[in-house]
């Protein structure tokens, strides 16, 4: 096992001991095991950023093409903003709850599909829109988890009061901050979808091809923009929306990474051998 693939199971490990910590932490209200939490998620996504840049500069190869890469950077990125987040206000530390579980999931996931890097991109697929468009989906994806984690801990901060619950952010703020994250999350998605066409184009001739992918991405992008729609026109706010938020990013990752790894899509097949 090379250096690469040990600090990648590690990452994998330290995720695992942070959610953890968070569950954990929270259920007991220990703000050290919440802060422990935190400590092994920073390890983790050090040790994670370290093994895709190894088997960057290793393999010569851009490590985001297979589903357990996809899962990797999309994993990274989440955990970036999430980092991100905790820095900026320290009352959402147990965001970690939600976040933690699903990357480590998410990372586990991509660990038993893991394959040694040989092969690259087809050159009739090598476009700066990919670029862009990885960057939408990865941007967009971390953004709409980040709600999702708001919106759980919305309703967690409706239902009870006292204790660590007493120092979360009012529920006004967390369905604020989630929508926020909704719309941002929109957006990059929507660059993502729009990239991925003008990506196809280069490559096939055709914007839309109506491939499983690009269909249920744009079924997840149509979701979450029925969510602005029912907060921005028809005034929904709290409750609703935040369950809406958990199921919506349900439907986001079955869409991103469950679709192309259960069938035959455009997305499969993009590599080469060397």
């Amino acid at each position: 096992m090379n250096v690469e693939q040990v600090l990648f199971w590690c990452a994998v490990g330290f995720y695992g001991l942070s959610a953890f910590a968070y569950v954990f932490g929270f259920i007991a209200e220990n703000e050290k095991l919440l802060s422990g939490g935190l400590a092994t998620a920073v390890l983790g996504f050090a040790a994670h950023l370290t093994s895709i840049a190894l088997r960057w500069v290793t393999s010569s190869v851009t490590p985001f093409i297979t589903i357990s890469e996809s899962l990797a950077l999309g994993t990274l990125m989440a955990m970036a903003l999430f980092l991100i987040l905790q820095a900026s206000n320290r009352k959402v530390r147990p965001l970690g709850v939600f976040v933690l579980p699903v990357v480590f999931v998410l990372i586990g996931w991509a660990g038993t599909l893991r394959a040694a890097s040989g092969s690259q991109l087809a050159p009739a697929l090598q476009s700066g829109w990919l670029w862009a468009h990885i960057v939408g989906a990865t941007i967009g994806f971390s953004a709409v988890l980040m709600a999702a984690g708001l919106a759980m801990m919305f309703l967690l901060r409706e239902n009870r009061s006292g204790g660590i619950y007493d120092r979360l952010p009012s529920p006004a703020d967390l369905d604020r901050l989630a929508y926020r994250f909704v719309a941002a999350g929109f957006i990059m998605y929507g660059l993502m979808i729009v990239t991925g066409a003008l990506w196809a184009d280069q490559a096939k001739g055709s914007y839309w091809n109506w491939d499983p992918v690009e269909v249920w991405s744009l079924v997840s992008w149509l979701i979450y923009g029925i969510y602005l729609h029912l907060r921005i026109t028809m005034g929904w706010r709290g409750r609703r929306l935040a369950w809406y938020a958990l199921a919506a990013v349900a439907v986001m990752i079955v869409s991103y990474w469950g679709i192309p790894f259960s069938v035959e899509t455009f997305h499969k097949g993009f590599r080469v051998e060397h």
